[in-house]
């Protein structure tokens, strides 16, 4: 299957996806956004990583803001960076994509989907064969090195398929509060605690304000 322009989602929906899929839906349905200090840290720091200029090191070209897409997935966005590291027999060097992360690393894969997808997406523009990349996370301020592996890939793949649907589909679903809510910019709007318990959202207010 192949995908127009025009069906292209943003690679990032695919982190949001399997985060939080009211999240994604928050974002990429009812085309929400809400800040708090942990997303104004993240949009901080890929805006730092975007603006350096491409610089040369010794057998590695690093290019920042990318631009990138898919049309088998349906999907584009920018890369933070991509290092192409040369080899013999290439002259351009084989893309090794970098995601920077605000935080740390992740109990799902929801950061290694993204990463692999930007590589998928590299794989087609370019027509190479992209083995690993990295995302690097800032608050443990090392890189956590990915290797493409066939489950990895297929897991990316069928992400993005099953992502199209959600999008198309255009239902938000109710929350389901877990402890990664608390930390979520969207808390407030989302309010987990009480639609994801079908307490009436009259009733939760009252209960609010009684509060002393």
């Amino acid at each position: 299957m192949s995908y127009s322009e025009d069906e292209f989602i943003q690679l990032s929906a695919l982190q949001h996806f399997i985060f939080c899929k009211r999240q994604c839906a928050l974002i990429h349905i009812e085309q929400l956004w809400l800040e708090n200090r942990l997303t104004a840290e993240g949009r901080i720091m890929h805006e730092h990583v975007h603006g350096e200029h491409a610089e040369c090191l010794a057998n590695v070209r690093i290019v920042r803001g990318m631009l990138l897409h898919s049309f088998e997935l349906g999907l584009s966005g920018k890369a933070d960076v991509v290092e192409f590291h040369k080899t013999e027999g290439s002259n351009k060097g084989i893309p090794f994509p970098v995601e920077y992360k605000r935080g740390k690393p992740k109990a799902d894969d929801s950061d290694k989907v993204q990463l692999c997808a930007q590589a998928l997406c590299l794989e087609e523009m370019m027509r190479v064969q992209i083995t690993g990349g990295a995302v690097f996370y800032g608050r443990t301020r090392r890189r956590l090195d990915v290797a493409f592996d066939e489950d990895l890939r297929r897991k990316t793949k069928e992400t993005a398929k099953q992502l199209h649907g959600f999008i198309e589909a255009r239902k938000t679903p109710l929350p389901d509060y877990t402890p990664k809510c608390k930390s979520c910019s969207f808390i407030d709007e989302c309010l987990p605690k009480a639609i994801g318990k079908r307490m009436p959202v009259m009733k939760y207010l009252l209960k609010k304000i009684a509060k002393p």
